[in-house]
């Protein structure tokens, strides 16, 4: 299924490799995992620690995390010959998924997700893909729809009036995947890598929520040395 993004002739075997791996994965998610992919900007570092954007904007608010505007999405179920036609016109494109679609996120601390991630598989609790950033953060891939809910939910639960750096992601977002470069950090990696059975089925947000929502807070609670004591254990 290899094949690289800017063209089969690089000469140089490592970037031919890394881009070979990036165009693998763009075949995975359309054609195994059925999500739509993007084709995003690259960060590209500057003079004095600055980050430009390779979509050209002198002031970019997201430096290699948005999708180019002349880049041609790809839909669920494309071809591996489609895919690799699309990308050779955005040599060295990042892969983003757009959110709101197959799948919402939620997003909390990478140690939070970490913590969850435990508790999760310990209470037997479905679980969908999961993934990082090189900044620390988890991103968890939960049904359609969490976005939008979430207010709601996290009332009904009892979390509304936590302090919870917990964020929701749907419709008109989009995330960088793995293997690609996020914003100039460093690569994305998967927590929990999607399955044929993960992939197209999330979870429930609510069937999650209550455990980020408790490694949440209570990371925010170790980090600020106050009581590690939660309004109620999931």
């Amino acid at each position: 299924m290899g094949f690289t993004i800017g063209g089969i002739r690089e000469r140089s075997g490592s970037r031919r490799r890394a881009r070979s791996t990036e165009g693998t994965a763009v075949a995975e998610y359309t054609g195994l995992w059925g999500w739509d992919v993007v084709p995003g900007a690259r960060a590209v570092r500057a003079g004095s620690g600055r980050t430009d954007c390779s979509c050209g904007l002198t002031a970019c608010p997201a430096p290699g995390a948005h999708p180019l505007d002349f880049g041609q999405e790809l839909a669920a179920g494309a071809t591996l010959e489609k895919a690799a036609d699309a990308w050779a016109e955005t040599p060295g494109a990042a892969v983003l998924l757009p959110v709101g679609r197959a799948f919402d996120i939620l997003d909390v601390p990478e140690a939070a997700g970490q913590c969850a991630l435990v508790r999760l598989e310990r209470m037997g609790l479905p679980l969908g893909p999961v993934a990082a950033t090189p900044t620390g953060r988890a991103l968890f891939f939960v049904a359609h729809g969490a976005a939008a809910g979430l207010p709601g939910l996290l009332y009904r639960m009892g979390w509304d009036d936590a302090d919870l750096d917990l964020r929701p992601l749907g419709e008109g977002d989009h995330i960088t995947a793995p293997p690609s470069d996020f914003g100039g950090h460093g690569p994305m990696h998967w927590l929990r890598a999607p399955t044929l059975d993960t992939a197209g089925r999330p979870p429930e947000a609510r069937l999650l929520l209550g455990t980020l929502a408790y490694c949440s807070l209570r990371l925010e609670r170790c980090g600020s040395r106050r009581s590690v004591s939660p309004p109620f254990a999931p």
